[in-house]
């Protein structure tokens, strides 16, 4: 079994039910065989040759009956959060989602009621405020601050605005689309606050296997332990080994009686796990390490490149990332409406990219790239950037 890969090989996704590929023509009008799609958070290559292995294993076998023993599981997770964050976890405090979408949702559900507030920390992956809002909860966006070029919380305007209703933070960990890592003092801090206003925390890390070596993630469990009555962690190997479609999120309470909460809302919702999600997740962790590393130098290549051509763009800012592979550009000094920015980028380079405003406050005026691509296609990209900009 070899966990290599040649990140530029040509993979066609064209008619393979790819949501980032297929739905083009519908959500933005544009035709897959011309356009570059760098919009939905998947990436473009190959997971681990273990992830193949684990589904053709199951094909062969022919019967695909209801998931039951996790066991492997839970220690292939246990095993890579020990080596990569040097964080020890019980078995006993994983619980298994369809996603980090549901694990989100299953704690709006858990830890709030109706009308409750639940803070956000905007621009913010846009997913949270639309689950809250379905769920007839309150969104309070706390809007990001910039400081040199990348942003920062801003805990004490939050304070000041706090109505008392507020019962839930979601923070996400490293940020998208801001691709930041926040530092132990940052994480200290958020954790105080949510311990002093009496607030569940919902530590949503699903990039944080994804960190470039400017920087050093640290698991919020590590960072803050005294919040750990109040913290729900959300991790997961969809982003990591590009299994997203496998639907399978860790949710992991260290708390007994949080725990127990969050489990009354799990089994009202009538989840157990998917087969396949889970197979992939367990063959992920076991055996894609070396993968994971390999994917990293190739990022962090397309991210250089990309920052650097994007940057000299006049009007054009790449925001300074350590995590993920989501580019956030500011086009707000181009003196185009954000409608003029995203009919010259759609219609005249042919990208799709998010739009910034469904990130909430503050996203106003910045797309989100993904780079997570062939490196032919980053480069392509900012040709088209350069183009319709010069």
């Amino acid at each position: 079994m070899s966990d290599t890969i040649n990140f530029d090989e040509k993979i066609d996704r064209i008619g393979s039910h790819s949501m980032k590929w297929d739905m083009l023509q519908d959500y933005y009008g544009l035709d897959p065989e011309k356009s570059l799609p760098m919009w939905v958070a998947d990436m473009d290559f190959r997971p681990p040759q273990s992830v193949k292995e684990a589904l053709q294993g199951a094909v062969d076998h022919g019967v695909h009956g209801y998931f039951g023993d996790e066991s492997a599981h839970h220690q292939a997770i246990i095993q890579w959060m020990q080596k990569r964050h040097q964080w020890t976890v019980d078995p006993s405090w994983i619980s298994t989602t369809h996603g980090l979408v549901h694990g989100t949702a299953l704690c709006v559900q858990a830890f709030t009621q109706p009308d409750d507030g639940v803070i956000l920390f905007t621009p913010v992956y846009h997913a949270f405020a639309r689950i809250i809002k379905a769920n007839n909860r309150d969104v309070v966006e706390s809007p990001l601050a910039l400081v040199d070029g990348q942003y920062v919380m801003n805990l004490e305007a939050l304070e000041s605005q706090l109505k008392g209703h507020e019962k839930l933070m979601i923070l996400c960990s490293p940020h998208n689309p801001g691709g930041r890592v926040w530092s132990t003092e940052e994480l200290q801090a958020v954790a105080e606050f949510c311990q002093k206003h009496h607030l569940v925390l919902v530590s949503d890390e699903i990039h944080h296997d994804l960190v470039y070596p400017s920087a050093k993630h640290t698991v919020m469990p590590l960072a803050a332990p005294q919040v750990i009555p109040q913290l729900v962690m959300l991790t997961a190997t969809t982003k990591t080994f590009n299994i997203a479609g496998g639907l399978t999120g860790n949710v992991i309470i260290q708390d007994p009686e949080l725990r127990a909460q969050f489990m009354k809302a799990y089994h009202a919702s009538g989840t157990s796990p998917n087969r396949y999600g889970v197979l992939m997740a367990t063959a992920a962790y076991a055996h894609g390490e070396q993968w994971l590393d390999e994917l990293l130098i190739y990022l962090d290549e397309n991210r250089r490149l990309f920052d650097e051509v994007v940057n000299a763009i006049p009007g054009l800012s790449s925001m300074p990332m350590s995590a993920t592979y989501l580019a956030w550009v500011d086009f707000r000094e181009t003196g185009l409406s954000s409608k003029e920015v995203i009919e010259r980028v759609q219609k005249q380079a042919n990208i799709a990219t998010n739009h910034g405003a469904m990130f909430g406050k503050g996203g106003e005026g910045y797309l989100r790239f993904n780079f997570a691509c062939r490196r032919d296609m980053v480069l392509e990209a900012i040709e088209r950037l350069k183009s319709i900009f010069a």
